[in-house]
């Protein structure tokens, strides 16, 4: 079984304690996002767990826990997230530079084939055009260059909550977003411009999800749950198979994400699984990290069993 953690929050950002609680539980419950009184209690015993895939956007919290991730057996690998967005996108990170010491730190420690970057997603705006897409592409690519080895990108999708939410910024601060993104005749020399700044800084770069081939510009499909990397970096066998509750779009392997939704603090706008800054606020509160679940409530012990559900890219 392969563990997410998570597409639903940022567990190493805000949930590190519960997360390395529930490790040396050996277990956690999950709420279905569904239907939060369905509960499912997934083993996290590392001879069950075939890997961890950590997403986040500040992952500092978990780096002191990494020594005893690995004492316990655990693999894992990250997926990063850094757009380098005004703070209008991006109001709760920390500083853009502070985080790239985080991406050097953590490369450091666990290897740059371990550390993938997210360049994820691309808004096109008034101020975060395609100018400023190359421009910090550039030197976000030139920062990390030997810290990791891939990057992964994807243009935004304009789902139900995110459109709501970014039409409100668009009434208070007068910001323009650019909908129709995929049919721009500027989106194939962004991309390749991207391309050319990964190769040319030793970054193999695919898209995420995307329904559009951009294979011709240099840039194929990618899996950020991937058994290949994943057979790099230990030494069990994984099989192949594609997540059926993910989007057809998405190669990912078949995983159990363990987060939930509504839950992360960084109040991003454009994020995909939190509808409202305000209930996250609220659950964070509430959250208790000795708790068997992230947020909600508990269920009596069973056999561990996985059970997968939907489940929506937040990083």
């Amino acid at each position: 079984m392969i563990i997410s953690a998570s597409r639903r929050t940022d567990i190493p950002a805000f949930y590190s304690e519960w997360f390395m609680n529930r490790v040396r539980a050996g277990y956690c419950q999950v709420p279905n996002p569904l239907n939060t009184k369905q509960v499912s209690r997934v083993s996290l015993d590392p001879a069950e767990v075939e890997a961890i895939i950590f997403w986040s956007k500040n992952p500092a919290p978990l780096l002191p826990h990494l020594d005893e991730l690995d004492k316990r057996g655990f693999h894992y690998y990250f997926q990063y997230t850094l757009n380098n967005y005004p703070s209008s996108l991006e109001p709760n990170v920390p500083s853009f530079e502070r985080r790239i010491e985080t991406f050097k730190e953590l490369s450091s420690i666990v290897g740059a084939l371990r550390v993938v970057w997210r360049y994820d997603p691309v808004i096109i705006s008034n101020i975060t055009d395609f100018h400023f897409h190359k421009e910090r592409f550039l030197w976000t690519a030139e920062e990390l260059r030997g810290s990791t080895k891939r990057v992964m990108i994807s243009v935004v999708d304009y789902y139900k909550k995110t459109e709501a939410r970014l039409s409100k910024l668009e009434k208070e601060e007068g910001l323009h977003f650019e909908r129709d993104n995929i049919s721009s005749p500027l989106l194939p020399d962004l991309l390749k411009s991207f391309y050319e700044i990964a190769k040319d800084n030793g970054i193999e770069i695919f898209t995420c999800a995307e329904e559009t081939n951009f294979s011709p510009l240099g840039i194929p499909p990618g899996k950020c749950i991937d058994d290949g990397i994943l057979m790099q970096i230990q030494p069990r066998s994984i099989q192949y198979k594609k997540d059926p509750y993910q989007r057809e779009s998405c190669l990912c392997s078949v995983s159990k994400d363990i987060g939930v939704n509504n839950t992360c603090m960084h109040g991003c706008p454009y994020c995909y699984s939190t509808t409202s800054l305000e209930v996250a606020q609220r659950r964070y509160c509430e959250h208790n990290p000795s708790s068997p679940i992230l947020w909600g409530k508990t269920e009596p012990p069973t056999e561990p069993r996985h059970v997968s559900q939907p489940q929506q890219r937040l990083f």
